[in-house]
Formats: structure tokens, C-alpha cells, sequence
């Protein structure tokens, strides 16, 4: 299971890339792992900003369809766009070309909460 150390944890299986202010959100290998074969990502195109712990839209997998949490709040910035066409990204990368959105992290201490990878992996049994 691929669980990299530079990345933060939500309990819901979201992870967040930092960079200065810049945020990169997406699911973890074992979401999609559990998941299974990915069909579609339900992101509003129109999406402006997320809001910490609510749902920023939905994954869709060949078995079931989950919420998507958001890590952190933020201003959208970016929707992952190659995902419409090919979500199937995000179970052959989901922390390099699986990514979902970016967002302009408006309140940088809600990081705090987040897991680090040694407790991610307690989480989730590895």
C-alpha cells in the first residue's frame, strides 16, 4: 500500500499536498483500492470554494458511490479536468495524475487535524 510521507490524512481517506499555500486533494491508494474500478467523479464544474469536513462532490465506482470530504477549506483553484474523461486515474495514480482539485488554503491551521502518514497507516492496519 502506497501511503507517501509528505501528505496529510483525513479520516475519510482524503489527502492533501502543501505547497505555500497551494492545496492538492485526492483519495488515497487504499480508498481506491477499496473502492474498486472508478467510473466517475462527480465535481461540480462550477464548484468556488470547499468548506473542512463537508462534501466537495462524489466518487463513483463499478459497486458503490462515496462522498468526497474536503481536508481543509479553500478557495477552488483547479478541478482535475482529465478526470471527466478518464477517471480511471485515480486508480492507476491516485497521488500524481488521480488528483481531484486544488485549492488556495484559506485557513492553514485546520492542517493540524489531519493525520501524517505513520498514523494514517495505523488507521487503516499497516
Amino acid at each position: 500500500m502506497n501511503i507517501p510521507e509528505n501528505l496529510k490524512y483525513t479520516n475519510d481517506h482524503e489527502w492533501i499536498k502543501v505547497d505555500g499555500t497551494t492545496g492538492t486533494i485526492g483519495i488515497t491508494d487504499y480508498a481506491q483500492s477499496e473502492l474498486g474500478d472508478i467510473v466517475f467523479i462527480d465535481i461540480d464544474p462550477d464548484l468556488l470554494e470547499i468548506n473542512n469536513g463537508n462534501s466537495f462532490g462524489s466518487i463513483e465506482a463499478v459497486k458503490t458511490v462515496s462522498d468526497l470530504f474536503a481536508p481543509c477549506s479553500g478557495k477552488v483553484i483547479e478541478i482535475n479536468s482529465k478526470l471527466e474523461d478518464e477517471p480511471q486515474l485515480v486508480n492507476s495514480d491516485p497521488y500524481g495524475n488521480g488528483w481531484l482539485i486544488k485549492i488556495e488554503i484559506s485557513n492553514p491551521s485546520e492542517l493540524d487535524n489531519l493525520m501524517d502518514s505513520e498514523s494514517y497507516k495505523n488507521q487503516i492496519g499497516q
